[in-house]
């Protein structure tokens, strides 16, 4: 009963760590530049296929949406929706083209809608010639409601020398977009007539007559603050529902993303991780029973060698030695084409063989650092009274070491379990760059060359997710390996 009390209490704590956790996240996200969004769109919005302000309203989700000025607009008379007030973000330098004419503002009516909330209020006007004045055209006040994503083609030509295809893997420069399907309907149309540089009249199917008063004005610090505050608690919102967005360069959901590919990633850490523990533990204990003698000067020199040489640096050297010189190995990826063709043991062989220079590089990095702990922790162990008893009980030295010693250097050893949880789910971004590994942390690393906010945001909250958990089970494993920790008072 104590231990369930201990774990809902410090599930309850996570839950304040996440939250604060998710804040500093959402906030690195908000300094990620955000062209790739309106690199997406610039086809489809030049094909008239997609409004600036679909677009705005995905990144409104993320608080993406940062506005420097805007023009409101407000129904004025006799109608059921008198005194309802719409918004659009424009940029500060649009104030004295919005202002020269009135036909300007029809036309920034064509390319945009005014939104507020789900309604949306749009004036069109078909243009026949560049000069031609906007001073009428047709109306419509509609509400949406916005059901999920989905990913179409996009409305442009391919490049020259490409299929027009959307990448399997949603690449940067495939042909799809993401849109956010929703239903439509429409709470009345009619025709307008601008009137000055401020009002539209507009005149409705049903004969009611009404305006549509206008103002420039710029964005103050509140009205950035609110698009930051309101990004982020549509975030929060979305999460807590299991939805991590819409991935924008994998054009696919979050979440899918991450269980998808994280198998790869784990499965190579898993692996790596246990040859780490069982090299580095006997080789700390080994060096700590031989200090200062030629073993323990060895291994020191050889692990401090492994922790300070970079991943890419070695992950070069290992490749070029052992893939291109001697060719024992494949360069990169998973998988040969020679193995599409065989059966599944041949297949599992194949991929086998392309992991071990990774789990190879993964090692070798992290190795050091393990034998370092156990070695320094092994040292306080022996120079403790119980050991010196022990030996002058007349227990053989292996006993001393493997019997009474080695459980409680284990203790300060638990503390990593802490760590080994985000790694084994996170992957290892940069070795699985080097290798062309598709696993989630080259996914990840490729996600934040192109600012890709949802992936980012929601593949950091996992890993913060899997280091609470990480930390919990440290804890427990405490009172497992150490009778002396108590988890309650």
């Amino acid at each position: 009963m104590d231990t369930v009390k201990y774990i809902l209490k410090r599930l309850l704590l996570a839950v304040v760590i996440l939250l604060g956790v998710s804040v500093i996240i959402y906030a690195i996200a908000r300094l990620m530049p955000v062209d790739y969004i309106d690199q997406q769109y610039a086809g489809a919005l030049s094909q008239g296929t997609m409004k600036p302000a679909d677009v705005d309203h995905i990144k409104e989700l993320y608080g993406l949406n940062m506005p420097s000025a805007y023009l409101d607009a407000s129904i004025k008379g006799d109608h059921e929706f008198a005194g309802m007030r719409f918004r659009r973000n424009v940029k500060e330098g649009d104030r004295d083209a919005l202002a020269e004419t009135a036909s300007a503002y029809a036309e920034w009516y064509v390319e945009d809608a005014y939104s507020s909330g789900d309604y949306r209020l749009y004036l069109e006007h078909e243009k026949t010639s560049e000069d031609e004045v906007f001073d009428s055209g047709e109306w419509k006040l509609v509400q949406f409601k916005w059901l999920t994503f989905e990913v179409q083609e996009q409305p442009t030509e391919p490049e020259e020398g490409g299929t027009g295809e959307g990448d399997t893997e949603g690449s940067e420069d495939d042909n799809t977009i993401i849109v956010q399907r929703r239903e439509e309907v429409i709470l009345d149309q009619g025709t307008f007539t601008v009137q000055d540089d401020y009002s539209v009249a507009l005149l409705s199917e049903s004969g009611g007559a009404f305006t549509l008063n206008m103002r420039f004005s710029l964005a103050s610090f509140w009205d950035k603050a609110g698009a930051i505050v309101g990004g982020y608690f549509q975030w929060i919102f979305n999460l807590l529902r299991g939805d991590l967005g819409m991935s924008f360069k994998y054009k696919r959901p979050v979440g899918e993303v991450i269980a998808k590919n994280m198998g790869i990633s784990f499965a190579i850490s898993l692996v790596a991780t246990i040859f780490e523990f069982a090299i580095a533990i006997p080789l700390g204990i080994k060096a700590a029973t031989n200090q200062y003698g030629v073993v323990d000067y060895t291994v020191t020199v050889l692990t401090m060698m492994g922790i300070s040489l970079p991943t890419f640096f070695l992950g070069a050297i290992v490749i070029r030695v052992f893939a291109v010189q001697l060719g024992w190995f494949p360069v990169s990826g998973l998988t040969s084409g020679l193995s599409f063709g065989g059966t599944w043991l041949q297949k599992i062989a194949d991929v086998l063989w392309h992991m071990v220079l990774p789990m190879f590089v993964l090692v070798i990095l992290s190795v050091g650092s393990l034998m370092r702990y156990t070695r320094t922790n092994t040292l306080e162990v022996l120079n403790a009274d119980y050991i010196r008893t022990a030996r002058a009980k007349g227990l053989s030295e292996r006993s001393v070491i493997y019997k009474h010693a080695f459980r409680n250097t284990m203790i300060p050893l638990v503390t990593l379990m802490a760590g080994i949880l985000p790694s084994l789910f996170g992957g290892a971004m940069i070795t699985e760059q080097v290798f062309g590994i598709p696993g989630i942390g080259k996914l990840a690393y490729d996600a934040l060359i192109v600012a890709d906010v949802p992936f980012i945001m929601g593949y950091n909250m996992f890993l913060a997710i899997m280091t609470v958990i990480g930390t919990l089970l440290s804890d427990l494993m405490y009172a497992v390996v150490d009778p002396r920790v108590k988890l309650t008072k």
